[in-house]
């Protein structure tokens, strides 16, 4: 299937769909590749709160998340104690799932033990691709995978290291959206543009 037509008259992915957030994050942030350690966790943790939602739900209230999350630091997310997390129990401006609450903490501190035991978060994940983003070539979302063997394998090493929501489907998603892959359609005007960013590393 062909990306949708825009007003603007790029072509796209199918998925945002006309939103305008939707879009401008497609356009300006999904599989731009990210290295800073920060950013990443921020992502892997919004994506762990995404699972059984949609994304723009996510996107709409990340503003809020970053807010009440502290900006996403986890040298300060990692020092969040029970009475902290019943406060974001009532924070609806977030998504109120205990469980997730309580991962974003614990995975904050297995971040800081990432950092300060070594490699480095981003060095971590970046290692499972050899430090480059993969480009696929996809025609169609029908022939986007749900996950990987590397999602597998890098979902199954960051459990071990004590984070939390990072299932092989949920990690492939963070890699799409951190460009570790590359899962713009090959008719998306953001395919090539997202190539020469991985190539700039």
């Amino acid at each position: 299937m062909a990306p949708n037509p825009h007003p603007d008259g790029l072509p796209r992915c199918p998925w945002p769909k006309t939103d305008p957030l939707y879009v401008a994050y497609h356009d300006e942030e999904w599989g731009v590749p990210e290295f800073d350690d920060r950013v990443l966790y921020e992502k892997l943790v919004l994506d762990g709160f995404q699972a059984g939602l949609s994304w723009i739900t996510i996107l709409r209230k990340r503003e809020n998340f970053r807010r009440a999350f502290a900006e996403f630091a986890p040298e300060k997310i990692a020092r969040f104690t029970p009475k902290k997390v019943e406060k974001l129990m009532l924070d609806a401006g977030i998504v109120r799932n205990r469980a997730k609450i309580e991962g974003t903490v614990l995975s904050a501190r297995a971040w800081l033990d990432a950092m300060e035991k070594g490699p480095g978060f981003s060095t971590l994940l970046w290692d499972f691709l050899g430090g480059r983003p993969k480009v696929n070539r996809f025609r169609s979302i029908k022939e986007v995978p749900a996950a990987t063997d590397v999602s597998q394998a890098m979902s199954k090493e960051l459990a071990a290291r004590g984070f939390k929501f990072c299932g092989p489907t949920i990690v492939y998603a963070f890699m799409q959206a951190v460009g570790m892959v590359n899962d713009h359609l090959v008719t998306c005007h953001r395919h090539a543009a997202c190539v020469k960013l991985g190539k700039r590393k």
